[in-house]
């Protein structure tokens, strides 16, 4: 399982500037990764045109064993009128109803089931869309800041879950969160600030799991490497 990407460039149409520049990284094996860096950088762009094969760019991708790409993003639109178990018992996949059930106990949403979308909060209504995405078939699943608005501890318990749980598929976490890209992703992809002309730089993180022992040392040092290349 394998990212790559080389000497990529893109523009938006009517754009001179470029929003992505001469960017070469690479993503192996499964786990978490991370996209990292201020707000308006590109992350957000290069997560489309890595789950869009037919966007126009210069420059290359390639992707070794992974089929199926998704993105998942923060206030993704929802069906508001719908109650969500009854759009989670639709877009469940013959065969995985068990998962449904695991991961609605892992994310702590069955009393909410009988409720519509437009009744939830976003971090509620961001836990529902990731389940949406996590029982589709995927060998890449990009989040786009797809756990925003949860609370910590529990966002936690669910990054934990997910990676015991979905340990052969790849996931890229895109997130401001600098402690938790820092804990729980393996490599970490920092865009640098572009006023001071900063390129980007490849990090590696502690990729925390269950029943690991954290060195909070190692740590430290990540996070001070990544607010350095930031």
């Amino acid at each position: 399982m394998h990212l790559e990407c080389n000497n990529l460039n893109f523009t938006y149409p009517g754009s001179k500037v470029a929003v992505i520049d001469n960017l070469s990284f690479s993503m192996k094996n499964p786990g978490f990764k991370a996209i990292f860096g201020p707000s308006g950088i590109g992350k957000t762009s290069l997560a489309k045109i890595v789950a869009n094969s037919n966007t126009k760019i210069d420059g290359d991708i390639i992707t070794e064993s992974m089929d199926t790409i998704l993105y998942s993003y923060n206030l993704e639109r929802l069906p508001g009128w719908l109650s969500a178990g009854n759009h989670l018992n639709k877009v469940t996949p013959a065969g995985k109803e068990a998962l449904k059930e695991e991961l609605i106990h892992i994310f702590e949403l069955y009393d909410l089931l009988d409720s519509r979308f437009s009744q939830l909060s976003m971090g509620q209504q961001n836990r529902m869309n990731l389940i949406r995405y996590l029982l589709q078939d995927f060998d890449l699943l990009i989040l786009d800041e797809s756990l925003a608005n949860v609370d910590e501890k529990l966002r936690e318990s669910i990054i934990l879950a997910i990676k015991e749980l979905f340990a052969n598929k790849m996931f890229i976490y895109i997130s401001h969160n600098l402690m938790e890209v820092s804990k729980f992703c393996s490599q970490i992809l920092v865009f640098g600030k572009t006023s001071e002309n900063k390129g980007c730089f490849m990090i590696n993180g502690q990729d925390y799991k269950k029943n690991y022992q954290l060195d909070k040392h190692k740590l430290d040092i990540t996070m001070l490497e990544i607010m350095n290349a930031f």
